[in-house]
């Protein structure tokens, strides 16, 4: 038994650390096709090619879903689109692993609200820093950020606050990964209209479809299915702090797919966002027991601290 529960241990882990590689490099790809297809026709393509496969791997059965399922898979659906959609426009303007670095915002910050610690307060304290140190380096570095991609990726960051919101709902309430592939069909249907254009301009040219496919695969079928088998194997504290290393795969990526530059004080700044989100994860956990230990002693309900699952 004790072996059964080990080796599911090591397999959430690798699909952790598989999902954290295939993100980043998958919009590494995409990022080479935006000259082309734009950021969000890319959003679009990359999105509708991968509810098509999940939906033909998943079948799902939407027809039998209550009205409640329904509401969260449409919510889920909309959060997809808009997370997606505004970091692929983000990434279009600024370097792939600060973008990832102040995305995490997004998940830090809904942890700070929802626990209400002080110490999450200081570790969304530490992120700021972070992001303080990338806006020194935008303006005073030698590559600056764009502002406008810098607000792109804020927009992004509370949509993944949303998606985290949404995600747990949707796994809650839908069994198996049918929740997740009609939250991309309703994505995919949302960003029709940006996706016309780009539909038109791939259809023509095998190369460009090969590039979309190839980033469907590698940003959304692998990394989300990857992360809800993995939430199904690890202690949230783990998947948390695997997943926390994100931003150092994004930057990785950017310099070995794009030729991404990353300055000493731009890796301190990721690096402050890494130790942010792992001390926020560890911390929760921590309260988690603390809580448990206390509900054991006196047989009062204890503090409850709301799920964190932390996606792309």
């Amino acid at each position: 038994m004790q072996q059964s529960a080990s080796s599911r241990s090591l397999t959430g882990v690798a699909l952790v650390i598989g999902s954290c590689l295939s993100l980043p490099f998958g919009a590494a790809v995409a990022a080479q096709l935006f000259p082309v297809l734009g950021p969000w026709g890319v959003t679009s393509l990359r999105v509708a090619i991968a509810a098509l496969l999940l939906v033909v791997i998943v079948r799902p059965r939407p027809a039998r879903w209550t009205k409640q399922q329904w509401i969260a898979a449409v919510l889920f659906g909309v959060s997809l689109a808009a997370m997606n959609g505004f970091f692929y426009a983000a990434i279009d303007r600024i370097p792939l692993g600060p973008a990832v670095a102040i995305e995490f915002l997004g998940p830090l910050v809904l942890a700070a609200l929802l626990t209400r610690r002080l110490a999450d307060a200081v570790w969304v304290g530490v992120a700021l820093i972070g992001m303080a140190l990338l806006a020194v380096d935008g303006l005073l570095g030698a590559e600056p950020l764009d502002p406008l991609g810098v607000v792109f990726i804020l927009i992004a960051a509370a949509f993944w606050a949303m998606y985290i919101r949404m995600s747990a709902r949707v796994g809650t309430l839908i069994p198996g990964a049918g929740g997740l592939a009609m939250g991309l069909v309703i994505a995919a249907v949302l960003l029709i209209p940006m996706g016309v254009p780009a539909a038109i301009t791939v259809a023509g040219d095998t190369q460009l479809l090969l590039f979309a496919a190839i980033t469907a695969v590698l940003s959304s079928v692998i990394p989300y299915s990857f992360e809800l088998a993995a939430l199904r194997r690890l202690p949230e504290r783990v998947f948390g702090v695997l997943l926390s290393l994100e931003p150092a795969f994004a930057t990785l990526a950017g310099w070995l797919v794009l030729g991404q530059s990353a300055t000493p004080l731009r890796m301190l700044a990721i690096a402050l966002v890494v130790a942010a989100s792992v001390g926020t994860t560890l911390g929760i956990r921590r309260r988690r027991r603390a809580d448990a230990a206390r509900d054991d002693d006196d047989d009062t309900p204890g503090v409850f601290t709301a799920p964190i699952p932390l996606p792309d």
